[in-house]
């Protein structure tokens, strides 16, 4: 694959995981188009910070719209001609989807749709799109492998992705369309996603604010750094879509770190990067949540001969580098 031809379409490029992989590629020097609706789920500054980085490449193109908007993405279909889709735009958060969930409808299955169906249309080569840990609802089995059942979700956003993955099935099936699926496992790092724990108790305990700890502080997260998530996406990437041979041409993966860690543990270390302590509230279990996530990551070793190699500790102190350096933090 050579990089300087390829070109790859990104929903969701001003987001957390997309912002990332794009800037990867194109120092890679790939043509990247990317597209984003730029919504107010979070701080809209820091997706056009992030914006302001990728649109200094020449070879980088940027659309706002929504992926429900099919008319717009079949004339980017028809213009770039992507030779590789990753899907990344959708509507994120367990919690928020308790009482926004049409958000949830709209972005993550018309949104999915419609990008299958260019993806159809156009005979695009891979599409790689973003499931998510979540669809293992209460799973008590660990670690979580891609061989397990997911078929009880807890929370309407883990629905969603697992009907992603449905979809994506029946695609692959129907008309040959080559897939990927990347359950991603608690993502975090520098330009992460405010609402998401690592970022928003950085905020309160820098703020001297009070954290809200979800079943006492005994919930584990297989919290997996940023940079081994490109790392992984690239690789499987790279390596091309599922082989004809394999009917149907569909595949899904761990993205994870498969080493979980306790909330508590994993506030202690913030707390010793940030050099401050918490004030904690401690509460009951919510909602939608899981009380623990663990990658099986067999595959990923497998396949693309790949393991995530970068620890909590290393990840937290360059969260919290890079968090004290954007905000002007001394």
């Amino acid at each position: 694959m050579q990089s300087t031809s390829c070109k790859v379409f990104i929903t969701g490029c001003a987001g957390f995981i997309g912002f990332h992989l794009a800037k990867r590629l194109l120092d890679e020097g790939f043509r990247v188009l990317g597209i984003d609706n730029m919504n107010n789920y979070y701080d809209k500054s820091l997706k056009e910070a992030r914006l302001t980085i990728l649109t200094k490449y020449p070879q980088f193109t940027f659309i706002k719209g929504s992926m429900e908007n099919l008319e717009l993405l079949e004339s980017l279909f028809a213009q770039f001609i992507p030779d590789i889709v990753i899907h990344l735009a959708a509507q994120a958060g367990v919690r928020y989807s308790l009482t926004n969930p049409e958000a949830y409808i709209q972005s993550n299955l018309i949104g999915f749709f419609n990008i299958l169906e260019c993806c159809k249309k156009y005979n695009t080569s891979h599409l790689l799109y973003a499931s998510s840990s979540s669809v293992y609802g209460g799973n008590e089995q660990t670690p979580f492998s891609t061989k397990d059942r997911t078929d009880q979700p807890i929370s309407l956003y883990a629905a969603t992705k697992k009907a992603n993955e449905l979809i994506a099935y029946t695609y692959s099936h129907l008309y040959q369309i080559p897939t990927t699926g990347l359950r991603f496992f608690t993502v975090y790092g520098p330009w992460g996603r405010p609402d998401m724990a690592i970022f928003s108790f950085s905020q309160a305990i820098i703020n001297q604010q009070p954290i809200d700890i979800y079943n006492y502080g005994n919930m584990k997260r297989d919290f997996t750094y940023i940079d081994d998530v490109t790392e992984a996406i690239i690789r499987l990437m790279k390596k091309g879509p599922p082989t004809a041979s394999v009917h149907p041409p569909y595949k899904v993966y761990n993205i994870g770190n498969h080493q979980p860690v306790q909330l508590n543990e994993m506030i202690k270390l913030l707390e010793e990067q940030l050099g401050m302590k918490a004030i904690k509230n401690p509460m009951p279990i919510q909602p939608g949540d899981v009380p623990v996530t663990f990658a099986d990551i067999d595959d990923l070793i497998k396949d693309i001969q790949f393991a995530p190699s970068i620890s909590i500790k290393e990840g937290m102190k360059r969260f919290v580098e890079w968090y004290k350096e954007y905000y002007n933090i001394p």
